[in-house]
């Protein structure tokens, strides 16, 4: 459709295409506005959760005990404790992440917590070993744990600065 039909259809009448794909354009966009800010939350809240187990108080310890950002946690927690820790900071960002549309300033800091914590995940590839995959002929192949574990949290930084920018637009105003 040219600009030429688009006007010609507001001559006659009909509606133009505008006038039908922006409405369901603007329900796409809602519907992907929630689903990014609670899948957020149920990540960040299920992973909270999860480091009050063993299994995750251990699964995290390599990863604690490598990082230079960490390690000195390992000479005051045991990881347990440490995990703990963790899990209650995890939940309290996952709980102002949700809070975004009623309290936009918990939102702002729920979404910096989370940016803090995918950025230190994140820093977790260069200070662990084994995250590459050394039988890859030099392609930088991430091994299947830890390497694979860690790389889905680009994605969830990406999504948390989204969070950020989403919580700051009622708080300019």
């Amino acid at each position: 459709m040219t600009a030429s039909n688009a006007v010609s259809f507001r001559h006659t009448g009909e509606r133009s295409l505008t006038t039908v794909v922006a409405p369901a354009g603007r329900a796409a966009e809602r519907i992907a506005r929630h689903l990014l800010r609670f899948g957020l939350v149920a990540v960040i809240g299920w992973i909270g959760a999860m480091k009050f187990t063993a299994y995750e108080a251990e699964g995290i310890a390599g990863f604690v005990e490598n990082s230079p950002l960490m390690a000195w946690t390992c000479e005051v927690f045991s990881h347990r404790q440490f995990s703990a820790v963790l899990g209650v900071i995890e939940i309290g960002i996952a709980a102002l992440v949700a809070l975004a549309r009623v309290w936009p300033r918990g939102g702002v800091a729920g979404a910096i917590g989370a940016i803090g914590m995918f950025a230190t995940t994140l820093s977790f590839m260069a200070t662990t070993p084994g995250v590459f995959e050394p039988a890859a002929g030099g392609f930088p192949a991430l091994s299947a744990m830890p390497g694979q574990f860690l790389v889905k949290d680009i994605a969830l930084l990406g999504i948390a600065v989204w969070a950020l920018g989403d919580a700051l637009a009622p708080v300019r105003r």
